[in-house]
């Protein structure tokens, strides 16, 4: 059983309006006004975590907000997506000189170009998680809340955003811990919610014993298929809407009410982020999809994001 049961509140009377969010369809939303830490994660690979991740810290940054991106993956893809291929070859100055050698996080800190700045993941990485458990014993899992996130956030970032390995991990756990924010990507396929399910199981409902940890939302990406078949894509929307505890955490891009209106061909809907070649030739520019294809329609996906982001939960729109 999927269990999401938000541990955090938003307080609506504290919200201001926001107005002045490219590509949004909303003509305002309401924001809770805090700083807040989030990280993108799955306990699979292959969901496009580290797409999610660029392109809501890139719609965070074009809501003239101060954002950084943190990628906590060993592989590196939104680093070398970004273009900062030096940066994670480089093993001389990582995060790692953050976590033991008392640096200053800003030491490892660049600015992207797209109005937010990274701190890049490095080819060593996978070795800097092995030191933590020596490096830091008594609290492993809270290097980077403590070292980096806490000094930062509020002073120096209004929003930062984590790209998570697809593995359980130090790492990983460091990024739950510092953020206490999820967003849960989930592609396509036969393992979707089993992905969730592992994630729930052994990454959230273990910190919830210690701590509040809220999933802001679900996020169905990587679609290509038809949904008035029964195509895996229909199968994980359909599963993700039936769940009454999960409605929630649904995207208003991802909502769908009425299966009877899109199976009788009243309803033709997109929901999820669609699999455009847009996408992908951003990543090949090394730049978000805003700036690669500002006319590109899944914008408003991530824009919404964005906006959930800001206000702390799902916000329903008509």
């Amino acid at each position: 059983m999927i269990l999401l049961n938000s541990m955090s509140g938003s307080d609506s009377e504290n919200s201001i309006d926001r107005t002045n969010s490219p590509n949004s369809p909303y003509d305002s939303v309401q924001t809770d006004g805090n700083f807040r830490a989030v990280s993108v994660c799955m306990l699979k690979g292959g969901v496009g975590k580290s797409t999610i991740a660029v392109n809501l810290a890139r719609q965070l940054a074009a809501h003239e907000h101060d954002v950084l991106l943190i990628d906590l993956d060993p592989n590196g893809h939104a680093s070398v997506g970004l273009g900062f291929d030096d940066q994670y070859h480089n093993t001389e100055e990582t995060i790692g000189d953050v976590f033991f050698d008392d640096a200053d996080p800003t030491s490892v800190v660049y600015d992207t170009s797209y109005e937010f700045d990274i701190l890049p993941s490095s080819e060593d990485l996978e070795q800097v998680e092995r030191e933590i458990v020596v490096g830091d014993v008594f609290q492993p899992s809270a290097l980077l809340k403590r070292e980096v996130v806490d000094p930062l956030l509020g002073d120096t970032y209004d929003y930062i955003v984590t790209d998570s390995p697809a593995y359980r991990s130090r790492l990983t756990d460091n990024a739950l811990v510092a953020t206490a924010n999820l967003v849960l990507p989930l592609a396509p396929g036969n393992e979707a919610m089993a992905g969730l399910e592992r994630t729930i199981e052994r990454q959230i409902s273990p910190l919830r014993q210690h701590m509040d940890v809220d999933v802001l939302s679900l996020v169905p990406n990587m679609l290509s298929g038809r949904i008035d078949q029964q195509t895996q894509d229909r199968q994980l929307l359909e599963r993700l809407n039936s769940h009454d505890n999960l409605q929630d955490r649904i995207p208003n891009f991802a909502r769908i009410t009425d299966w009877e209106a899109v199976d009788a061909g009243d309803l033709k809907p997109s929901p999820g982020i669609r699999d455009r070649t847009s996408i992908t030739k951003a990543y090949g520019e090394r730049k978000p999809l805003l700036d690669y294809d500002p006319d590109c329609d899944q914008l408003q996906c991530f824009d919404e994001l964005a906006h959930i982001v800001e206000a702390g939960e799902v916000v329903r729109h008509g």
